[in-house]
């Protein structure tokens, strides 16, 4: 933590992915940016390059890990650290049923002494920091006895830096949509964590939708992050750079706009990324502004890559202006 105040977008599976961190990146310069959660069996055993590669403007960017073995995690996180990651993250918040299937993810708040292993692993291998993304509780252990329990034995290990949803997760019973909407926000319980860890950084997560909030939980916590808000509608880290960073020299939706197109014309051309792979992630970049009915259909209906660059020109741009 320096001196400026820690604002992330969440890690988010099938949303935060590199193309989306770029993009996040030209109207964000100093807000920190998370990878989606990436399995050490996927990085192990898969193309490691494909889940790892990153542009070097994405900084400071932080690498999710997903797993419950102490080596292997520590074995992916030296990978991230050699390919230039910022930080390492241990996802122990996701409670989708596949996650679960692998013994890793929010039921790992059961374990808080494998979490420890783990996270220790990571620290011993690495020179970067390490952090801990979970959850308030799960199932019915969702009062702050149990989520201590979890941050005291994990922060055994000298590790100093936990994200708190304010959510608990069932790990049965709701989808993982439902998970981020039904369980109630219970921010008390991330006060007292914060009153009796003092010497912790705890960054707060969960329902944090505008710049009020943002200020709000900045004045109680060591960091905001901020998850489907800043994708639904990417503007809004504008206005943060603006109110929390100072930043006046912001660019405005259609420069932002017209700076991907180089970018997807190069990841077409370099890797055959599709158009609508990097796209898909702009729609809301002109929420609730006029044309931004007309912008979100432009996106959707392109067919190719030449389609996809005609329909962000300079000409198709001019009703956004």
């Amino acid at each position: 933590m320096n001196n400026k105040p820690y604002i992330a977008v969440a890690p988010m599976m099938d949303w935060t992915d590199r193309h989306c961190r770029y993009f996040h990146r030209l109207i964000a310069p100093h807000v920190h940016l998370f990878t989606e959660m990436v399995t050490t069996g996927a990085l192990i055993h898969g193309d490691r390059d494909r889940f790892l590669r990153f542009d070097p403007t994405e900084q400071p960017v932080t690498l999710q890990l997903g797993g419950s073995g102490p080596a292997d995690l520590a074995r992916c996180a030296k990978m991230g650290e050699d390919y230039g990651y910022n930080a390492i993250n241990l996802n122990c918040g996701c409670p989708s049923d596949r996650v679960q299937s692998g013994k890793f993810g929010a039921c790992l708040m059961n374990e808080p002494e494998l979490v420890a292993d783990c996270i220790g692993a990571m620290m011993d291998l690495v020179h970067i920091p390490v952090s801990v993304k979970c959850r308030i509780g799960i199932d019915n252990s969702d009062d702050f006895s149990f989520l201590n329990k979890f941050i005291e034995e994990t922060s055994k290990v000298k590790c100093k830096n936990f994200v708190i949803h304010a959510r608990k997760a069932w790990l049965s019973g709701l989808s993982p949509k439902e998970n981020r909407e039904i369980p109630p926000l219970r921010y008390d319980i991330i006060n007292e964590i914060k009153e009796k860890h003092s010497d912790l950084n705890i960054v707060v997560n969960g329902g944090i939708k505008t710049i009020e909030d943002t200020e709000q939980y900045l004045n109680s916590f060591n960091g905001v992050m901020i998850g489907r808000e800043a994708y639904q509608n990417p503007y809004i880290l504008a206005d943060i750079e603006r109110t929390f960073f100072d930043n006046m020299n912001i660019l405005p939706r259609e420069e932002v706009a017209r700076a991907m197109i180089p970018y997807i014309a190069e990841q077409n051309r370099q890797y055959g990324t599709p158009a609508k792979s990097i796209t898909r992630h702009m729609m809301g970049l002109f929420h609730s502004q006029p044309g931004g009915k007309k912008w979100r259909r432009a996106l959707s209906e392109q067919s190719s890559i030449e389609e996809a660059l005609n329909q962000m020109s300079e000409k198709n741009l001019e009703y956004a202006a």
